[in-house]
């Protein structure tokens, strides 16, 4: 079996169990909200009825009280939810022997200077957040990674535009590499200008014509550091790969090789496995895509480890 079927048997031994716990704790708080929905009318229309305004103030106290402690409860079973996931899926990743052990911070997030490094998006942010924080070593690499949320403030419009949104990830080689590369997606050139301007202005250069494959070179511009040792950063088969990836997610990625350090991003347009209050949270699909996005990035790094 594939690492994808290993994963959908780890999913049905060990995941849902896990879900489907987490799923009747969801329907219990629906039942609580069901009950809190009625029991509100009921005072709402015994006041109206009694036309009391002391009476009113004291009942109140009781119903603020409750439905605090309700909001505290669906808070709670949203902010619990991921990281029990997390930690199953990335129980199922550190089994590979190659990875070492690996550790999550749910509330941790790549450091700006870090982001900043990668040269990818070529300004500092006016919005910097993030969360679910991972971080491990393959082979002899170390890695770190987060969901990250970045805005900047435009000044011709006078509001927040987005500039990324999803997984970052940096390894660190333990070996030189000489010189830099940075690889972005070409739908997104116009955006991306400033990114481009600071690897030309230090005499880097388009290297689109390095890149044997003409898909991924129709769908990544490929800019090269002065002095920079060009060798095959991705093999050919990785590069099917997250060709592959792109197409079946329509997702965006990034990368950038900077000496021996390495960044890399794929987009993500909504909150990855935040669950559902008013609907069921048993779903493979669910779970496949964080998997996929987080198996891909590493994939690459051990790749990258193996052909280096």
């Amino acid at each position: 079996m594939n690492r994808y079927d290993n994963f959908r048997v780890f999913y049905n031994q060990s995941i849902q169990p896990e879900l489907v716990r987490l799923d009747r704790q969801r329907r219990r708080l629906l039942r609580l909200i069901f009950f809190s929905i009625v029991l509100l009318i009921a005072v709402i229309i015994f006041e109206i009825m009694l036309s009391s305004f002391i009476v009113t103030m004291v009942m109140m106290i009781p119903i603020f009280i409750y439905i605090t402690y309700l909001s505290f409860q669906v808070k709670k079973f949203k902010l619990t939810f991921k990281p029990k996931v997390v930690e199953l899926i990335l129980d199922f990743i550190d089994d590979d022997p190659n990875f070492g052990t690996l550790t999550y911070d749910p509330k941790k997030k790549i450091p700006i200077n870090t982001f900043l490094k990668s040269k990818i998006f070529g300004s500092r942010p006016s919005v910097y957040e993030g969360e679910d924080y991972i971080a491990g070593r393959i082979g002899v690499v170390d890695f770190e990674l987060s969901e990250l949320n970045i805005k900047e403030f435009s000044k011709v419009r006078n509001r927040l535009n987005h500039v990324f949104r999803g997984v970052f990830l940096h390894a660190k080689l333990d070996h030189p590499v000489k010189g830099e590369v940075i690889m972005l997606p070409r739908d997104f050139r116009q955006y991306l200008s400033r990114s481009i301007k600071m690897i030309t202005a230090k005499g880097g250069k388009n290297y689109d014509r390095a890149v044997k494959n003409s898909r991924f070179r129709k769908e990544f511009m490929t800019y090269v550091g002065k002095n920079s040792d060009v060798q095959t950063l991705i093999s050919d088969a990785m590069q099917n790969e997250i060709l592959e990836y792109m197409d079946r997610t329509d997702k965006y990625m990034y990368f950038s090789f900077q000496g021996n350090q390495i960044y890399m991003a794929v987009t993500e347009q909504k909150d990855i496995l935040e669950p559902k209050l008013f609907q069921s949270n048993v779903s493979f699909e669910l779970i496949r895509e964080f998997f996929e996005d987080i198996h891909l990035l590493l994939e690459i790094v051990e790749d990258f480890e193996a052909t280096h």
